[in-house]
């Protein structure tokens, strides 16, 4: 049993104001594997009058900008010392199969270090040289803090939505509550022990793990300056709302169903088993999934054959276990969710190829589902424009070129997407075409230098590099 019956409030660990805590059960078993503490909206209160205290005094915003590094590049590399520890903890509790978890922490340095690199690059200050040579008018152009951010993270990749969000805002010199959701108590416990380490001043950091409710009343809160959220596109639909009533900073990373744009040229089994990583990467509860597969009608049975091989080839399991590539769902209702779309799937009309509703033989005490493959799906059909949040991938056929564009873009989303090609330019001159914030070639990772984010229904806003920087800044203009 691992506890945390306390909450991480302004740098310190503090006790609730409710003595109610939350069991953490495992998806694997539905064991309970811990019990933690949650935040109420009085405890809210707190950690938002901490935050306002210490921007309001400078402790932090007015540190210099190579100091606010040298902390962050400290609080990197602690992270990577204990990098272990907290992949399991991921495992653990949202069910993500080892491999993954682990294979993320590498992803994990790259991003916070391309964050370190924009912040030693960022024109914090510059001076304008006038339009007009005569004017007496010296303009010095100030990048300031945008004051309380409240940083609103998902469960399903826990480390990379906080770090995505509080790195950036702490390195412009904001003060940051997080709040993450109940089910990662664990991982975000140890996160908070992390950042107890790295000699933040008092009141700058909090990690509040809560409910619904109380993020909405953290996302209202009067002394809120900035929203930073991820999660579903409803979701971030009601928080632009209150952003727009309050007149708050907001950026939003929501939902996505991306399309893989397989060619007629590409090498369908290099594709394939690049798609095993991009469209099933942590058990397919990803927002940026490559679940939409279009191919070539002419190739489309080698591929929906590809893709079946593929599919019953990856072990279902313990997310332990070192064979294991396909874990549970972090919850029963997310587990009855994906088998629920998969029966509208068979009732829409489409073929199942291979998997089913059924849970995997064996896996009954746990929130596992049978990966599954679609074909002859449609790009009406309701699985292929809802985002499902599991292993379901579906097969469209497309005619030509121009039909796989306008397929790819029609969608209420526009986060990732990718395109596979024997040729690289071929592949880029698709990409250009695809109406998403992040298109990858033949399986190329995403990029931390570059910003991320979604057109459409999937966001406002990017994160990473120094467009994630930049919006945690606001413009201040001082004419002398």
């Amino acid at each position: 049993m691992i506890t945390y019956d306390r909450l991480f409030i302004g740098g310190s660990w503090q006790a609730p104001s409710s003595t109610e805590g939350l069991d953490i059960v495992s998806p694997h078993d539905r064991s309970v594997i811990g019990r933690a503490a949650q935040a109420q909206p009085a405890d809210v209160d707190r950690a938002v009058a901490a935050a306002r205290a210490s921007f309001e005094a400078g402790v932090w915003r007015l540190t210099p900008p190579a100091e606010r590094i040298a902390v962050l590049r400290r609080f990197n590399a602690l992270r990577e010392q204990n990098a272990e520890r907290a992949a399991h903890l991921i495992s653990l509790e949202n069910g993500s199969a080892g491999w993954f978890t682990r294979a993320g922490q590498p992803g994990l340095t790259r991003q916070a270090n391309a964050y370190l690199k924009a912040a030693e690059e960022f024109a914090w200050e510059r001076t304008l040289v006038p339009s007009d040579p005569s004017s007496p008018v010296r303009s010095v152009v100030r990048r300031e803090a945008v004051g309380v951010v409240a940083a609103v993270i998902p469960w399903n990749s826990p480390f990379s939505s906080a770090t995505s969000k509080i790195i950036p805002a702490l390195l412009a010199g904001n003060s940051v509550v997080l709040k993450v959701s109940p089910e990662n108590s664990l991982s975000m416990g140890f996160l908070a022990e992390l950042l107890e380490q790295v000699g933040l001043p008092e009141g700058v950091i909090s990690v509040l793990p809560a409910d619904r409710e109380t993020s909405e009343y953290l996302i209202s809160h009067p002394d809120v300056d900035k929203i930073a959220f991820t999660g579903s596109t409803r979701a971030g639909r009601t928080i632009a709302s209150i952003a727009g009533q309050q007149l708050k900073r907001v950026s939003l990373e929501l939902g996505g169903k991306s399309a893989a744009v397989i060619l007629p040229d590409a090498d369908v089994a290099t594709a394939v088993a690049g798609l095993k990583f991009g469209s099933l990467l942590n058990n397919g509860e990803s927002c940026i999934a490559q679940t939409r597969i279009l191919a070539p009608r002419d190739r489309y049975e080698e591929v929906v054959a590809a893709l079946k091989e593929l599919v019953e080839s990856l072990k279902v399991g313990d997310p332990n276990d070192p064979d294991t590539f396909i874990g549970p769902m972090i919850r029963p209702d997310q587990q009855e969710r994906v088998r629920t779309y998969i029966r509208l799937g068979i009732d829409e009309g489409a073929r199942l190829v291979t998997g089913g509703p059924h849970v995997p033989e064996g896996l009954e005490n746990g929130n596992y589902v049978t990966p599954t493959v679609f074909a002859d799906v449609t790009p009406a059909m309701r699985i292929a424009q809802e985002e499902i949040f599991g292993p379901v991938l579906v097969v469209i056929a497309y005619d030509d070129e121009d039909d796989a564009v306008r397929i790819a873009n029609d969608s209420e989303y526009g986060l990732s997407g990718g395109v596979w090609s024997s040729s690289e330019d071929h592949a880029l001159a698709v990409a250009r075409r695809i109406r998403t914030g992040t298109v990858t070639v033949n399986g190329a990772p995403i990029a931390f230098d570059g910003p991320f984010g979604g057109f459409k229904a999937s966001g406002i806003g990017r994160e990473y590099g120094e467009a994630g920087l930049a919006t945690y800044t606001e413009y201040q203009t001082i004419t002398v």
